[in-house]
């Protein structure tokens, strides 16, 4: 098994992307958002999340590849990047699925319109193609700065 990763399966319009569960704290449903003047588009605002107030972002937007319309399957994975509490919107999380690591390619410069500096790879599984992203290249160190002080504004 060690020659295996873990990764939460979510959609972003049809594609599939996977992320390491390691990188994920939980996933929730879209709550309440409190919008944060003055930040990046990407940066929708922030929940208060068991009484830890969290940044949100839309992942698409932030991958500029659209923006998410909300459903009752719209989903919001907490992570932490550089010790920072963080949500990521996503369409719908589906699965955990079990990955041989030989099955991961290398990842192509673009795929579902989203550029390889955000991708740690590609996986083919049976018959759909899983895009794996690397949640610590998402936002640069000035992004990151602005999502710790869209949390500080509301404290």
């Amino acid at each position: 098994m060690e020659n295996t990763i873990k990764v939460i399966v979510f959609q972003l319009h049809n594609e599939q992307y996977g992320v390491n569960i390691q990188q994920v704290r939980s996933i929730e449903k879209l709550l309440n958002v409190t919008p944060v003047p003055g930040t990046a588009d990407f940066i929708k605002g922030v929940i208060n999340l068991r009484g830890d107030i969290t940044p949100i972002i839309d992942l698409k937007d932030r991958l500029q590849i659209g923006k998410t319309e909300y459903t009752d399957h719209t989903r919001v994975l907490i992570i932490n990047i550089e010790s920072i509490q963080m949500g990521l919107i996503v369409d719908n999380a589906t699965d955990v699925l079990d990955i041989e690591q030989s099955i991961i390619d290398a990842p192509p410069e673009v795929i579902g319109g989203v550029t390889e500096e955000y991708l740690s790879g590609v996986a083919k599984i049976d018959d759909r193609l899983l895009i794996l992203l690397d949640l610590e290249r998402i936002l640069n160190f000035q992004e990151l700065n602005e999502v710790e002080k869209a949390a500080a504004k509301q404290l």
